[in-house]
């Protein structure tokens, strides 16, 4: 990498969590940034620009600018390039739309009480190569195991290349192995606070879609890309630090089970939440094709110690690594909005003082009837009727996110003669995996 990079990558995040940008060159430093259309917010994967309010053609379709962070800077994984995160500003002020602002918003309030949110990201993924007929297969890798390392489950050493990458780009990489399923991997990233964790997540997955394709292959982050395989998550960790003495106020050491009663309310908000959260940690039509029961995913709406069919896992960890785990997320998701809309839940758990049910006891039957709505049409729905979400997030935020779901909704029931099935569609290949 050069010492002085030439130009500088300057991303955001559209509503779909897909990365949007510039290359700037020059005295790139000392400029704000660059400007964009708002017109990007309202688009469809396909390309249409959806009649929502005050972001298209009824305002003009007029600039808005994105603003460096510099605190964002960090090296690139392309030569000579530095890359940087930019805050949404349209006429002066932050676009309530910019998925950096909503999660900012969703972090004061726990500010206010002291404590600082802070995530960290289990990414899993799978590696493809080309079928030979202008499509994509898993790549064959016949002595493939669960929790593999090394030249069994990466013989290419591509994943080995993207860590690599990752490392020296700044990415708190803790570790990485092969998952269950042959062609599967999981990276996981250390935590952070919340917003850096957020754009770490972010980022992340534009450098392993890049680092893949260098080498001819593909990788998808898409819930469910294959019927014969299982999902790929992206497990969301959540902790607390006292802003007072830097602790974990997730932990109480004189518990019996070694969690403070924040905690529990956390928990109990986000099982509250659990159907209205869905379409925001579960955001295309494939996901559900994940959230299915036995499928070890956030499913059910229910917690339990150190037990992965659970929607809510408590981590076995105590102490200063205490968290809990919502397993409802896969990698298709935006980062910032599912962590906004997981923070504001646990919030409302706090600040309402809601306790949990009883954990589920491991290999007994599920202990609700509670689980995440069919498909990303009820689970619209669902959030339509959390009005308590739907004010934390902002009406304009879920409006515009709903405009674009219902979007894809459309196409996929134009599309599928039964969309009600829950067989991996090839619709639903061709539509996100050239994105997720």
């Amino acid at each position: 990498m050069n010492e002085t990079p030439d130009r500088l990558r300057l991303l955001f995040s559209d509503l779909h969590g897909i990365e949007r940008g510039k290359y700037l060159l020059g005295d790139w430093l000392e400029r704000h940034g660059a400007n964009f259309c708002i017109g990007t917010f309202p688009l469809t994967f396909d390309k249409e620009i959806l009649p929502i309010p005050g972001l298209q053609f009824d305002i003009g379709l007029p600039d808005m600018e994105a603003h460096l962070d510099h605190d964002t800077l960090r090296t690139c994984w392309e030569p000579g390039t530095r890359v940087g995160l930019g805050d949404i500003r349209f006429r002066g002020a932050p676009l309530a739309l910019d998925s950096r602002e909503i999660l900012r918003r969703a972090v004061e309030p726990w500010l206010g009480k002291g404590l600082v949110p802070q995530l960290a990201f289990e990414f899993e993924f799978f590696l493809l190569e080309p079928d030979g007929d202008g499509g994509w297969r898993p790549i064959t890798l016949p002595s493939h195991r669960v929790y593999g390392t090394g030249q069994a489950v990466d013989p290419l050493g591509i994943v080995d290349e993207i860590v690599a990458a990752a490392v020296r780009c700044g990415f708190p990489v803790e570790g990485w192995g092969s998952e269950f399923d042959t062609s599967s991997y999981e990276v996981n990233i250390r935590y952070r606070d919340a917003l850096q964790a957020a754009d770490d997540a972010f980022l992340f997955r534009v450098l392993v879609h890049e680092i893949v394709a260098r080498r001819g292959y593909l990788a998808t982050f898409m819930g469910r890309p294959f019927n014969e395989r299982g999902g790929s998550g992206l497990h969301a960790n959540i902790s607390f630090r006292s802003q007072r003495d830097g602790s974990n106020a997730m932990a109480d050491p004189s518990a019996p089970d070694g969690l403070s009663r924040l905690a529990h309310h956390c928990v109990a908000g986000m099982l509250e939440h659990h159907l209205g959260l869905a379409a925001l940690c579960a955001p295309t039509v494939n996901a559900y094709k994940r959230l299915q029961p036995d499928m070890l995913n956030g499913y059910w709406a229910n917690w339990g110690y150190d037990d992965r069919t659970v929607g809510v896992r408590v981590a076995p960890d105590r102490g200063a690594s205490t968290r809990l785990e919502n397993r409802v997320p896969d990698g298709a998701v935006n980062p910032y909005l599912a962590s906004a809309a997981l923070l504001h839940a646990c919030r409302m758990g706090v600040e309402a003082e809601m306790e949990p049910p009883a954990p589920q006891r491991p290999g007994a039957e599920p202990s609700t009837d509670v689980h995440i709505p069919a498909t990303l049409q009820e689970a619209l729905v669902e959030l339509d009727k959390d009005t308590a979400l739907r004010e934390a997030l902002g009406e304009d935020v879920v409006t515009a996110f709903t405009m674009l779901k219902e979007a894809e909704w459309k196409r996929y029931t134009e599309a599928v003669p039964d969309p009600s099935t829950i067989e991996v569609t090839d619709w639903e290949v061709g539509y996100y995996l050239p994105f997720y």
